[in-house]
């Protein structure tokens, strides 16, 4: 990753390139904001890498200077919108702890941001970030459900089989949607920031612990064995630490 900073007194903007193999993310801006993120992937390395190089020389003939004071840790991340998920527009700390490649899926509903409801959340997630500077995610999943979608937050706090069977015979549509973007949110967090606030993360982990009972309960799943993903993604959930 190479950070670069252009500042006349007029106009004080950054741009950083980073890549991966044969692909590579440039994110560019007004310094002090997360600005914009674009993907662009190649045939092979050898090639990405001669494109990168050529727009870092373009640049330094621009009149930008090298910005080692960039903290990419303490930096947004957002996806290129026309390319989707991707790694390198998701925060080190998250690409390097989830390296599973369902993490990026966008259409395995068992996964994060594959579901309609997964997508929605981090998509209305970087929208609510990009307008406000008090945005806060632990909050964020009741505010989803009763808010935004006017329907009943059902946070996961008691996970018994007792407790889940009595309000699936009411509310077996608000129980799934809330455990989605619960742990979607999450996700998104780490994704986006690095950092996951610790109630959010109880309740996120309790949540897919939840559609695991409701999953057996109404025998979703023929095997009768917890799902591999949602196995893997409680575990890695449970392990993440921002240090």
């Amino acid at each position: 990753m190479e950070a670069y900073r252009y500042n006349d007194g007029k106009s004080d903007k950054f741009w950083r390139i980073e890549h991966d193999e044969s692909a590579f993310a440039v994110n560019y801006g007004k310094t002090g904001t997360t600005g914009k993120y674009q993907i662009k992937e190649f045939e092979s390395a050898a090639d990405c890498q001669k494109e990168a190089t050529k727009l870092i020389d373009s640049k330094k003939k621009k009149g930008y200077k090298l910005y080692p004071e960039f903290d990419c840790n303490n930096h947004y991340y957002f996806d290129d919108e026309e390319i989707g998920l991707h790694p390198l527009t998701s925060h080190p700390k998250f690409r390097t702890h989830f390296t599973e490649a369902f993490y990026y899926s966008c259409f395995d509903e068992e996964t994060p941001f594959g579901s309609d409801e997964g997508s929605d959340t981090l998509a209305q997630i970087v929208e609510d970030l990009r307008k406000s500077k008090t945005f806060d995610f632990a909050t964020f999943p009741k505010k989803m459900i009763e808010e935004y979608w006017d329907m009943t937050y059902l946070p996961a706090e008691d996970i018994s089989h007792e407790n889940i069977q009595e309000l699936l015979k009411t509310d077996e549509m608000n129980l799934t949607q809330c455990d989605m973007v619960t742990y979607a949110t999450a996700f998104a967090q780490i994704k986006i920031t690095g950092k996951i606030d610790s109630r959010l993360k109880e309740l996120a982990v309790n949540a897919m612990k939840r559609m695991e009972i409701i999953a057996e309960i109404l025998k979703w799943n023929t095997s009768g064995k917890p799902s591999e993903i949602g196995t893997k993604m409680i575990s890695e959930l449970e392990q993440f630490q921002e240090k």
